[in-house]
């Protein structure tokens, strides 16, 4: 027997055949027989769920067709330049404004009116100005915003805090709570134009921490996971103490007891840094994550050493199939290319047909509010003397013809495709990493017995003989997203209704609803993993998987969660401590490159960006680790049901990981 295959004690090996002579569960299926020629990921397989593969060809066919209709009937124009009150275009060649490139609004401050997210229009005349005529305007996307100045504390529209309506007036609404997210959405677009290169060397430096973090779990995985833990655990409780302390001072300051509802909305975020409150909730978030986290690590000491040595194991196979790091970078292309011509259909169908116009009213009772109209005979209708001020405006893009009647569904079935085609994306890379990880597993040798490029020989089989059965997943998968999606619109429409019961109904829908996706993705996961290993249909996957697990719940609820749990501190880390020295670069607290720090609004904006873009490229390397894990994992129990670890039927897998996961059942 080769020497880096082991042989245990005859204690163990005793209880194994002990285990195999007993009678398996009827409701959990029959474990694996001994099969001597089985080395890992069949090679000799045929094509499954064939229909759906046919099925989802004609759906991705039919989908470029949805794409190449809604490019005939659509212009984007109509979403990417502004149009006037009449539906003209400004600044194009050949329009009655061409030389007028800048949008204006005769009264920016009825564009805070609620109906604006239903017409998608402002209720006021919108006019095209040369871009010389613009004095105390700013230019935003070739549309004219008041130039908004900070005098005294206090936000003034052109220098002026009081203003009157077309009926001459006084505004109830002051320019702060009307102009207030536009002017904090004018100075974010400013913050991130200034900072964009720090942020592109934030996210790399990300990148390089993260490919070395991975790195060193080859060699020092428990180490290197205690210290996360510990590290972890460090940053929080320094998190606890700073809080404690700006609390204490503030306590102290007056004025500073206000609470956080008695200032409401305020676009400067600095101002909520001033209350004590505000660091009192910081404190107690922080000390329920701490106590969190050590009860777990507490109660559960024992499963964490379990999950550091399978992550351990897993370091050793993403080091023999280093190639796996990056694939993660053909799912990110996949998807970027999915989601821009999702985004490119949904913008072509939504600017497909004629200009539609609506009367705009100038007081809330007008009978004849959100009419259709006619601009040119709109002045020889009583709808001016019924309704003072009101006007015949362009509201959005439709028609008569039944592709425009159509346009809603559509829409509805670009989204779900977009769905489908996303998740089967994803599961094409569980697959394919699945069928790499086992192909390490189950070689008796290592790595002598690897094959040569298992990352590609996996993606090769998962496309040839299972786009059918991952397309069947996805597809369940997309359906209940979908479903999802009709709710939460649903509970949009309804957040205004006074019934309770719709309401309640609603709320247990939706939480039904995503207990549902959390376990289908689990079971597709799995499914996909046993496909890659075995060729099996979908269903029969997906029920070999069930039951496997079933036949090892308990050691199912020690790895899964703990091991999630660890992997999630390690991505933690990451961004936390780019997000450290992101926070001292932007808030000039670096005296070497002090001079090269970007002027900034708000220091928050490009340090959230950077936190935020180095967790999903910590995210990305770490999923990897996942996908192994969850694939050594269930090979390791399907080694328990072939094997019993004598010298005839021997464990593929350490010595170590073995003693250690067989404690399990004891504890």
């Amino acid at each position: 027997m080769p020497s880096n295959l082991y042989t245990l004690d005859n204690s163990i090996v005793q209880s194994e055949m002990a285990r195999k002579s007993d009678v398996p569960s009827p409701y959990y299926g029959e474990p694996s027989k001994f099969d001597p020629t089985f080395r890992g990921p069949i090679s000799n397989r045929s094509c499954t769920d064939v229909f759906c593969c046919v099925i989802f060809i004609i759906v991705i066919l039919g989908y470029i067709a949805l794409g190449t209709v809604a490019w005939l009937h659509g212009d984007p124009r109509k979403v990417i330049y502004p149009t006037d009150s009449y539906g003209q275009f400004c600044g194009q060649k050949g329009t009655p404004n061409a030389k007028k490139s800048i949008l204006f609004y005769f009264n920016i401050l009825k564009c805070a009116n609620p109906a604006v997210l239903i017409n998608l229009q402002c209720p006021t005349t919108q006019v095209f100005i040369a871009y010389w005529s613009i004095t105390i305007l700013t230019q935003i996307l070739q549309r004219c915003f008041p130039d908004f100045i900070t005098l005294n504390g206090t936000l003034t529209v052109a220098k002026r805090t009081h203003f009157k309506d077309a009926l001459d007036k006084a505004l109830t609404k002051t320019p702060t709570h009307a102009c207030g997210c536009v002017y904090t959405c004018m100075q974010i677009v400013e913050d991130y134009a200034a900072s964009w290169n720090w942020i592109l060397i934030g996210l790399v430096i990300a990148l390089v921490v993260s490919l070395i973090f991975i790195l060193l779990l080859r060699f020092t995985a428990g180490l290197l996971l205690w210290f996360t833990i510990i590290a972890v655990i460090l940053v929080i409780a320094y998190g606890i103490w700073h809080c404690y302390l700006e609390f204490s001072l503030l306590r102290q300051q007056p004025g500073a007891d206000v609470t956080i509802v008695d200032i409401g909305f305020q676009t400067d975020v600095t101002v909520y840094l001033h209350l004590s409150q505000t660091w009192l909730i910081f404190l107690i978030a922080l000390c329920t994550i701490e106590a969190s986290i050590l009860i777990i690590l507490i109660f559960l000491r024992r499963r964490v050493w379990i999950a550091i040595a399978l992550l351990r194991e897993g370091s050793k196979a993403v080091s023999y199939i280093m190639s796996t790091l990056f694939y993660p970078i053909i799912t990110f292309l996949l998807l970027a290319i999915c989601i821009s011509y999702f985004s490119v259909t949904s913008v072509f169908l939504a600017s497909s047909g004629d200009a539609i116009y609506k009367v705009m009213a100038a007081e809330p009772n007008c009978m004849y509010a959100n009419k259709t109209c006619d601009p040119e005979t709109f002045n020889k209708t009583n709808v001016s003397k019924t309704c003072p001020g009101a006007q015949c405006t362009f509201a959005f893009y439709g028609g008569e013809t039944p592709y425009h009647r159509y346009l809603f569904i559509l829409q509805l079935s670009n989204l779900l495709i977009f769905l489908w085609l996303v998740n089967f994306i994803i599961a094409l890379g569980q697959c394919t990493l699945a069928g790499a990880f086992a192909s390490y597993y189950w070689a008796r040798r290592k790595p002598q017995d690897i094959p040569t490029c298992p990352l590609f020989s996996s993606f090769s089989r998962a496309i040839r003989y299972h786009t059918g059965s991952l397309a069947f997943g996805a597809l369940i998968l997309a359906l209940v997203q979908m479903a999802r999606v009709i709710l939460e619109y649903l509970d949009s429409k309804l957040k205004g209704a006074s019934n309770v019961a719709a309401r309640f109904l609603l709320c247990c829908l939706k939480c039904c609803f995503w207990c549902l996706e959390r376990f289908i993705k689990f079971m597709n996961r799995n499914a996909y993993i046993m496909i890659a290993i075995y060729g099996k249909c979908f269903c029969t996957s997906a029920r070999d998987a069930f039951c496997l697990l079933m036949r090892n719940v308990v050691r199912v609820a020690v790895l899964d969660r703990v091991t999630d749990f660890l992997l999630f501190l390690g991505k933690v880390l990451i961004a936390g401590s780019v997000g450290v020295i992101a926070f001292f670069f932007f808030t000039h607290k670096i005296p070497i490159v002090q001079e090269d720090v970007p002027t900034l609004h708000y220091y928050w904006v490009p340090l959230l960006t950077v936190i935020f873009g180095s967790y999903l490229i910590a995210h990305g390397f770490f999923s990897v680790y996942a996908m192994c894990v969850d694939t050594l994992f269930l090979c390791f129990c399907e080694d328990l049901e072939r094997n019993d670890g004598s010298p005839e039927k021997p464990f593929l897998m350490s010595a170590e990981l073995h003693s250690i996961l067989r404690k399990t059942e004891h504890h």
